[in-house]
């Protein structure tokens, strides 16, 4: 199968089952200073695969993108506007679950 024709998050689970077990790759991964350098062995790995991904699928796709904003230790939500999501996301839409809203609710962290 010609891996170019997946669509971009099913070229990122080939790339994100292809790190399983992958202890050289995962290693370099792992003692990577900054998320560029994490990009650029993923785009390796990527390569290699014949996967075609771009620097912007990595980093505006998940579950990389959030490798990434852990490794620059980036916050993944926003709590001051009462409005849980990712950074990067647009301000529509949550990645909370409706049991989740109703237990902030419960804590009183949601209003």
């Amino acid at each position: 199968m010609d891996n170019k024709k997946l669509a971009v998050k099913e070229r990122l689970q080939l790339l994100v089952d292809s790190l399983d077990g992958a202890e050289k790759t995962n290693e370099r991964l792992s003692n990577c200073k900054s998320s560029e350098e994490m990009l650029e062995i993923l785009l390796e790995a990527s390569s290699d695969l014949a996967l075609e991904l771009t620097r912007e699928d990595l980093s505006q796709n998940p579950p990389i993108r959030d490798w990434i904003w852990w490794k620059n230790k980036e916050a993944l939500v926003n709590l001051g506007d009462n409005n849980l999501r990712y950074q990067k996301d647009s301000s529509g839409k949550t990645r909370w679950d409706p049991w989740t809203i109703k237990f902030f609710k419960f804590l009183r962290i949601w209003r």
